[in-house]
This record gives C-alpha cells, structure tokens and sequence, in this order.
C-alpha cells in the first residue's frame, strides 16, 4: 500500500499541465536537490520538435507540444520514457509579420492547458482547438483568424488558455479591439464574453481576491479583473505600453497583484471593493525593476524574477513594500524563463544556459550552470523529479540530473 501511494505522488509530481504549471505560478512541488550538483546533465533522449515559443507540457507519463514546421501549427504527443511520438496532428496557418517585428519567429506562442482527457491549444491566428489528448481527435475548434489582423500584433496571438469551472478562457483580438471569452470546455459553446481592449501578451491567472473569484490579466492598455461566472469586469487599472507590449503574467500576494512593463517598472496594485464597485489602487511600485518577457516567482514574500534593465538583471523583491533586496551587476540575458523548485531557482536563458540557484534574500547565489540546447531556448522547461525538459527552437531534450 506505501509503495503504491509513492508511485501515485510520484505521478501526480511530475504533471505539468499548463502554462507555468499546475497553479500557473512557476512553483516546481516536492523537489529534492542533489547532495552534489553534478558537473554536466545526463541526455535520456532528444526528439525533434518544430519551431515556436510554446512550452511543453507533461501528464500521465506523456510530453505535449504545440510547435510550427513549416507552414503548419503542429500537435503532438510523446512518449515521456522514450520521446517516441504518440500522435501528430496538424493544420495550415499563415502568418503575417508586423514589420516592426521581422526577428520573431512565427509561433506558436501559448502554451496549451491539459484538463479532464482534453487539449486545449491556441494558435499564433487565433484559432482555438479542443482535442482528445489520448488520441489526438479535434473535438471542436473556434478559428478567429478573419478576426486578428497579426499584422497589427507584434508576435500575434500569444496568451495561454486557462480552464476555470469548467470553462476555458481565451483573449483573442488586436490593436483594435479584442474579446476574453468564456467557453464551455467539453462542447465549445460560449459561456459569456467581455468585449472592448484588445489582449496584451500576457496569460491570465484565476484568483479569489476580496471575496470574488475572478480572471486577472493584462489586455494591451490596462490590468484588469473580470468575474469568472459571467464575465463582468469587476475592476480596471490603467497600464498602456508605447508598444503595446504588456507580457508578464501577473502574480497574486495576499490580496495584492503584481505586475511589471518593459517601460513602467513593477506595482503592486491593491484590490477590493470600494463603495458600490471595485477599485485597484497602487499600494508599491519600483521603477528600478523592470520585466519584459519574463514573469516572476513567487516564495512566500520574496518575489525572484528578471529585470530587463542593464541588458538583464536577476532579482529579489520584498512583495509586500516593493523593496529591491538585491540585483544583479547586468548583462544576464535578454530572457530567462524562472522556476521555482524546492531551495533554488532555475533560470533557463534565451542562450540555452539553465542556471541553479539558492532561494536567498541576501544575494544571488548560483550553485551550478548547464548548457542544455543547441538552439535557441524562449519556453519554460519542465521539472520533475530529477529530470528536466527542454524545448529549443528544433527539438525537445529530457535531461537528468541524476539517480
């Protein structure tokens, strides 16, 4: 009976099922570091991948990746023992470019969300799709693509899907206008919608705060909070970008919620009700941290992330004063995906090198440092138990660290 419990802790340990995961906040559970961290990761397999800034995903002992080969957006599944692929699936998406954006490659840029059998993907045009994630059969789609002009999008459609009471969300849109939409996760059929800001391109998260369960995101010129049962804004606090680049995930602390732009710095806006309606008001802001593609990590009130400023800064705020407890010298990188997991810190940089460090309030304390691709690596790898995944701009790699 122990031996069974184990195994199942084991399983449920290493499901990563969404952006970020399990509770989209870079929080890696029931991680045991090495007593030596070894000199060099052990390769258990690399399989070929396709293109693109989505994440991978890992449940009941398969790997999920949404990726582009040539002018496909490809769906696939592996074998998590082996890398062998599952199923494949595919459909045609062109894509065209902002001219302001010729580097970026052309997606797909949301990581999908696993829940209850079912694969939820949406791609760079806005095109939503349900599968069964045992076989890889559509169940049903939604193509927006006629509706988001990509070339008014820097990236094109690039938040992640969340399931919330058997619902999942999307902000799909442009520059123009956009809509967070509520759809009924086994049929499809839509729940409720809040039309008006088109989304920015960060992914929402669901959080309880004074007493209303609700949907906190960025659109492209405000944070704002909608009611997850019918899809009322409940509260809005202005946040535009020159650009238009709002992509950090916000972070939600003891009533407060965390966000941070490339131009504006961090804030920490207070919520809750005032009067007859809802207010967020800034309770801290520090201009001297500023993320760009990075969202932060969260341990207890000690906020670890990537500041953009000085060609990239690693960092540790107070969250409940804001206070900067220390930063880097700079020249970090131009991104660094972080997870949290157990006493450290795992940052995956845009080079391909996955840093470890101590969790410290102090400083920064790296304690070993890997080179884990042969490409360019934009997604959040995966941990779980003493392996890690690794998706670069060709292929997806399982790593481990050791018995």
């Amino acid at each position: 009976m122990k031996a069974l419990l184990c195994l199942l802790l084991a399983l449920s340990f290493q499901d990563w099922t969404q952006w970020r995961g399990p509770r989209r906040d870079g929080v890696v559970s029931a991680f045991t570091a090495p007593a030596v961290w070894p000199q060099s990761l052990q390769l258990v397999w690399k399989a070929p991948a396709g293109s693109g800034y989505s994440s991978p995903l890992v449940a009941a002992g398969r790997v999920y990746l949404h990726a582009r080969r040539d002018e496909q957006e490809v769906i696939s599944s592996l074998d998590l023992k082996t890398g062998k692929t599952l199923w494949s699936q595919g459909y045609a998406v062109p894509f065209n470019k902002n001219q302001y954006a010729v580097k970026m490659g052309k997606g797909p840029n949301s990581t999908p969300v696993l829940h209850d059998g079912r694969l939820y993907t949406l791609g760079v045009s806005g095109v939503l799709t349900c599968f069964d994630a045992a076989g890889g059969a559509v169940k049903w789609r939604h193509d927006f693509s006629k509706q988001v002009d990509t070339s008014k999008l820097f990236c094109g459609t690039a938040m992640s899907p969340v399931v919330e009471n058997g619902q999942v969300i999307v902000h799909v849109g442009d520059d123009r206008a956009g809509a967070l939409t509520a759809f009924d996760a086994r049929t499809g059929a839509e729940k409720w919608s809040w039309r008006g800001q088109g989304p920015g391109y960060a992914s929402p998260v669901v959080a309880d705060l004074a007493g209303a369960r609700q949907v906190v995101t960025l659109t492209d010129k405000a944070v704002v909070g909608v009611a997850v049962a019918d899809g009322r804004l409940l509260w809005s606090f202005p946040f535009a970008d020159e650009w238009n680049e709002n992509i950090v995930t916000p972070v939600v602390f003891e009533g407060m919620v965390i966000v941070s732009g490339v131009r504006r710095g961090t804030f920490g806006l207070k919520v809750g009700k005032k009067g007859d309606g809802w207010a967020a008001e800034p309770a801290w802001e520090n201009k001297g941290v500023a993320m760009y593609m990075n969202s932060p990590v969260l341990d207890g009130h000690l906020l670890y992330g990537l500041s953009h400023l000085r060609k990239g800064q690693f960092f540790c705020l107070d969250a409940r004063t804001g206070a900067t407890l220390w930063a880097t010298e700079g020249r970090a990188g131009e991104n660094a995906a972080l997870l949290g997991a157990g006493d450290h810190l795992f940052w995956l940089t845009s080079d391909a090198d996955l840093i470890v460090a101590k969790k410290s309030a102090a400083r920064f304390e790296p304690v070993a440092r890997y080179k884990v691709a042969d490409s360019a690596t934009w997604t959040h790898p995966v941990i779980f138990g003493k392996r890690i995944l690794v998706k670069d701009d060709a292929a997806v790699t399982l790593w481990s660290i050791g018995e």
